[in-house]
């Protein structure tokens, strides 16, 4: 019999999304006693790939301006599609320690193929790349921490 008398605590719950939001992760679950609250939210992939292609149109009047100009090498290669990061983390090329990388750069990709996997809070999320194609580059090393809509790879 379910017990309708309980109250739980919004400001928790509020407290609880912010979290989300701030620390980009998908889900957050609390349990304490015989009370659990999980908040969890869609993750879309494809938001930060939107953020890619703008970049190439900004870097030619950089070009032109000579101050901008040293700038430009410092960014990935602009042909093809750029995967970003969906989250903070930890970065690693491979599903373990001593195992292959998932992918090398030449590596044919499908969209949906897992590229990397990103630890966020103790938790391993494989990331897939958002398009199929040719591995151009790719733009971190193993264990390297990643910030939200950080470049990962290029997919050509």
């Amino acid at each position: 019999m379910r017990n309708d008398n309980k109250k739980f605590d919004t400001a928790l719950i509020r407290d609880l999304a912010v979290l989300l939001d701030e620390t980009n992760l998908s889900e957050i679950e609390l349990e304490q006693g015989d009370t659990r609250i999980r908040v969890a939210r869609q993750m879309t992939i494809s938001a930060p790939v939107n953020v890619a292609p703008p970049a190439a149109p900004a870097a030619a009047p950089a070009a032109a301006a000579p101050a901008a100009a040293p700038a430009a090498p410092a960014e990935p290669a602009s042909s093809g599609t750029t995967v970003s990061s969906p989250m903070v983390g930890t970065a690693y090329l491979a599903p373990e320690p001593g195992a292959p990388v998932f992918i090398q750069v030449g590596d044919k990709v499908t969209e949906g193929q897992t590229i990397l996997i990103i630890e966020a809070m103790k938790t391993m999320n494989h990331i897939p790349s958002t398009k199929s194609g040719t591995v151009k580059q790719i733009l971190v090393d193993d264990a390297q921490p990643v910030e939200f809509g950080e470049p990962l790879i290029i997919v050509e």
